[in-house]
């Protein structure tokens, strides 16, 4: 159980005290509800980042629009998950999921997924924690979102938006969505990319335990799965830069994922390289927001 914390009120008559985080109890009717203090949460999946950590987190701490932030850490050596703890106590918005190890992107942005469909936020971001991603975007993103399902951060509309990458992986990622585009028929510019925000609907939508991909083809995945029903997805410009702290993860084994798991995506969708269906975006989030029958 959470230690919970009065402020300013006998305990007998309290009707205002907090739990946790980012969350209070309030008293309604003689009883006690849990209520969130932000509708956005951002999902940081973490591995040795303690370096980029304290940036990340002061940045959107200091956003206008304010956000939960959840460090989903996968049990990094270098002591990010215990720097986590420390920013979660003194921030109350600020949450901690520990994993017992690295397995892999795509199924730490589903634990985090999980978590936050669980306490009801009803925008949930994905952000790389090595500043790549600019946390100041975040505000464009969540006016895009009020319209959509599903928000792109593009690197590629109205030319390269790209910051000291070398020519080699300009290249790579380049092609990688010539790759995506060819075998998926997905219009978007930069389907490869990691920066995005998912309406709650859109995200209860995807069976997330079905989800095969480990590393960044997750992010073509997830896409897919939501292009493919016709859920309604946007792309907006970003200003992507390469870390300056740490190494960065890719590995030969993240390219040969995509190599097999992009054309798998074509068969999932019985070869289709359009969405199987189109509906009203109202009936779409109806759909998506029903109840499951057991």
């Amino acid at each position: 159980m959470p230690t919970l914390r009065f402020y300013g009120f006998p305990q007998a008559n309290a009707h205002l005290f907090s739990v946790g985080l980012s969350f209070i109890y309030v008293r309604s009717s003689g009883q006690f509800r849990l209520q969130k203090m932000n509708d956005a949460l951002v999902v940081v999946p973490t591995y040795n980042e303690r370096d980029n950590l304290p940036s990340l987190a002061q940045r959107l701490l200091n956003l206008p629009t304010p956000v939960d932030v959840l460090v989903v850490d996968d049990n990094s050596p270098d002591g990010t998950g215990k720097m986590a703890d420390e920013l979660a106590a003194k921030h109350p918005t600020i949450h901690v999921l520990h994993r017992q190890q690295k397995d892999g992107l795509g199924r730490a942005y589903i634990a985090g997924f999980k978590w936050a469909l669980e306490r009801d936020y009803e925008f949930v971001f994905e952000m790389d924690c090595d500043l790549s991603h600019n946390p100041d975007d975040v505000p464009s993103f969540l006016e895009a979102a009020r319209n959509a399902d599903l928000v792109l951060g593009s690197r590629y509309i109205n030319g390269i938006r790209i910051i000291n990458w070398p020519l080699s992986r300009l290249m790579l990622s380049k092609c990688a969505s010539k790759y995506v585009q060819f075998w998926t028929g997905m219009p978007f510019t930069d389907p490869t990319g990691g920066y995005k925000c998912f309406r709650r609907n859109a995200l209860k939508a995807i069976k997330l335990d079905e989800i095969r991909s480990v590393y960044y083809t997750f992010q073509i995945e997830m896409t897919h799965k939501l292009w493919s029903e016709g859920f309604k997805i946007v792309e907006v410009p970003i200003i992507f830069t390469e870390r300056i702290e740490g190494r960065s993860k890719m590995t030969g084994h993240i390219v040969r994922e995509a190599l097999w798991m992009v054309p798998r995506l074509l068969f999932q969708n019985r070869l289709r390289r359009r969405p199987k269906k189109k509906f009203k975006a109202e009936e779409r989030r109806t759909a998506a927001a029903a109840p499951t029958a057991h």
